[in-house]
């Protein structure tokens, strides 16, 4: 009869308890790093708003007669542009942006998620005033 000296390996049972506890680390990791991808999403969309709000005046303020933009296509179609291609879309970083000219002198923009609770929860709303608003579920700015 023949025996291995120096057999050398993992058994099963080591390798299931290694695979536990990285499924453990997982399950523990996973949720808390699409809760930080959501939370970006939703500062991104802040700040989007931003810069559309900004935008907007410095585009009316090269007008003459004096107006804000037709639509997002028109600041980031502009030489130069006022807004990056990306946003000019209405798309960005999980969120979709609405600007609606309603006169010469107002518009407004709401930001909503492409999908809600994964890419953002919140809708946001800013108009000429430049105050951007929480929104609730239908859309309404909450003052």
């Amino acid at each position: 009869m023949m025996r291995l000296l120096g057999k050398k390996g993992f058994t099963l049972v080591e390798i299931m308890i290694v695979v536990a506890i990285i499924a453990l680390l997982a399950a523990i990791a996973i949720p808390n790093l699409l809760r930080a991808r959501h939370n970006a999403n939703e500062t991104a969309a802040i700040g989007s708003m931003r810069t559309i709000s900004t935008a907007c005046e410095s585009f009316r303020a090269a007008q003459s007669p004096v107006t804000y933009p037709a639509n997002l296509a028109a600041l980031s179609g502009a030489a130069p542009p006022y807004i990056d291609a990306t946003l000019g879309t209405g798309t960005k970083q999980g969120y979709n942006f609405a600007y609606v000219l309603v006169s010469a002198n107002q518009y407004t923009c709401t930001a909503t998620p492409v999908t809600v609770g994964v890419t953002g929860t919140r809708i946001f709303f800013v108009d000429e005033s430049g105050v951007i608003r929480l929104n609730n579920a239908a859309g309404v700015p909450i003052e």
